[in-house]
Formats: C-alpha cells, structure tokens, sequence
C-alpha cells in the first residue's frame, strides 16, 4: 500500500485532534467512524424523549411510527437491550396514555419510561398503565439504572425527591456502574432547566455512576459536565419546537468499563455527536 506524504499528514493531524480532546470523539469526525467490535459491548441501550403524544398542531402519531421504526430497525441492526422514554409521553391529558402506550408497544425490545412535566397524571394511574411508579430502579448485567421522577403531576418543575435520589444510590453503591434517567436537567445550564445542588452534589459523590440522561429541552441533543459526571440530552420525537431533526441517543456500555454514546439524525442516517466516558 503506498502511503502518500499527504495521507501521511493528514493521519497525523488527525490523531493529534484526538489526543488533544482526550476521551471525547469529535463530532466533525466522518459517519464512518469504526464503533467497536460488536463482541466488545456489555450492553446497548437507546434513549428518546418528548412525543408529546397528542400535543395540537404536532404530527405526534406520524413521529412516534417513525421513531419506533428507527429503533427497531437500530435493534434488528447492531442491536438494542432496551429503550428508555424519557418524559413528555404525553401531553396533558391523561386520557391519552393508553394510545401513547400503544405506540410504544409496537418496540420489539423491552422499553422503560420517565415521568415528564406534561404527563400530568396521578401516580396510581400511571403505575396502572407502565407497571412502574414514577421513580423506580432496574438492573441489567450488574449495571444499575435509576429513574427520577422531576416534575408533580400539576406540570411544576420539581426536580426529583432527595430522600429518593440519596436511597437509590446508596443501594446501587456496589454496582460496577450506574446511570440516571431524568426529565428535566439538574442544573441551570438551559431556558427549562432547574438548579438543584442538592441533587447534583449527591450526582458528584457517587464513584459508579457514569452518566445522567436528561430530555425537556428539545433543542438540546449534546452534552455538559459537572464536577467530572456527564449529562446528555437527546432532541426530541415530536412536539412544535426544538431541532430541526427528530433523533434518539445511542449508548453502548463495553466490557472494558468505558461508555460509548452517540446521537444520531436517522432521517439522514448521520452520527450528530459522540462522546467516548472512561
């Protein structure tokens, strides 16, 4: 193989760029970049957030289709050991939860869900339909996952309960990882966020968990860090404002302990960003 000065080049700078920004891959590398060997992966999930399934003036019906073939077709392709819906199910009216349900039922792999703010409902009755409270925790190989509910079934920003919060991860504590599931963002970074130090200290102090997962912002699908944890969010399926592109985050969990997550524009089949969490 001849390897031209230019080629040459062009490698070096590139391994520089990557050197330069540590663990993260940037997001201006090419759609081809190699993901690890499949055998490599402990365990695949998929993230999406805000259907607002039933929200006027919004084609939710049309998006939650789309996106549940999409994320079949990601579970048929290199595979998916569950879905989270992270919030925003609904919007507003409660009547709406069985044909939400529904749609999410067409998934060919199991799927979890978060409360949001606009799924305005009494616990029991959510309960009754997902088969889980507002806040609950699962687990999966030895990797814990805990959902915090954020908002009170009026649509008031909340944040999720401290006594809750502290208790899951105490209990998690042993686990050889942890990661979080929440509607609304923890910390004052965007128009909707809230700041709740309290539950972010808590965030900081825990030695396993790796990342936080957050929706409710609709033009947000990147991610920030605090006091070295990392929080993503993940656009959104449907409603009437945010990115331009409905999307879903990728989140591969490699049997070396390192976290690889990416967010994809399936409508024109691109990577939108990637983060590699050591």
């Amino acid at each position: 193989m001849t390897f031209t000065r230019r080629a040459f080049l062009q490698s070096t700078i590139k391994s520089v760029i990557l050197l330069g920004m540590g663990n993260t891959l940037p997001a201006f590398m090419p759609d081809n970049f190699r993901l690890p060997a499949r055998k490599d992966v402990k365990l695949r999930f998929g993230l999406a957030s805000d259907g607002h399934y039933g929200e006027a003036k919004s084609d939710y019906a049309a998006r939650h289709q789309q996106m549940t073939d999409w994320l079949n077709a990601e579970a048929k392709g290199r595979g998916l050991d569950f879905v989270m819906i992270n919030g925003d199910l609904f919007h507003n009216d409660p009547a709406l939860l069985p044909q939400v349900k529904a749609a999410w039922d067409k998934l060919a792999v199991p799927y979890y869900v978060s409360h949001g703010n606009h799924d305005k409902t009494e616990e029991t009755h959510w309960q009754s339909v997902w088969g889980t409270p507002f806040d609950h925790v699962f687990t999966k190989k030895d990797v814990g996952f805990i959902t915090l509910n954020t908002a009170d079934i009026k649509g008031e920003y909340t944040g999720p309960d401290l006594e809750k919060t502290r208790a899951f991860l105490d209990d998690y504590k042993d686990k050889e990882q942890v990661f979080v599931f929440m509607h609304i963002t923890p910390v004052k970074w965007t128009k909707y966020g809230i700041d709740r130090p309290d539950i972010v200290e808590l965030f900081s102090r825990q030695a396993n968990l790796k990342a936080i997962f957050q929706g409710h912002d609709h033009d947000e699908d990147g991610m920030r860090e605090k006091d070295g944890k990392y929080y993503f969010w993940d656009s959104h399926v449907a409603g009437t404002w945010g990115t331009e592109y409905r999307g879903y985050r990728v989140v591969e969990i490699l049997k070396d302990g390192s976290v690889l997550t990416y967010q994809t524009d399936p409508s024109s089949a691109k990577k939108i960003n990637n983060n590699r969490i050591r």
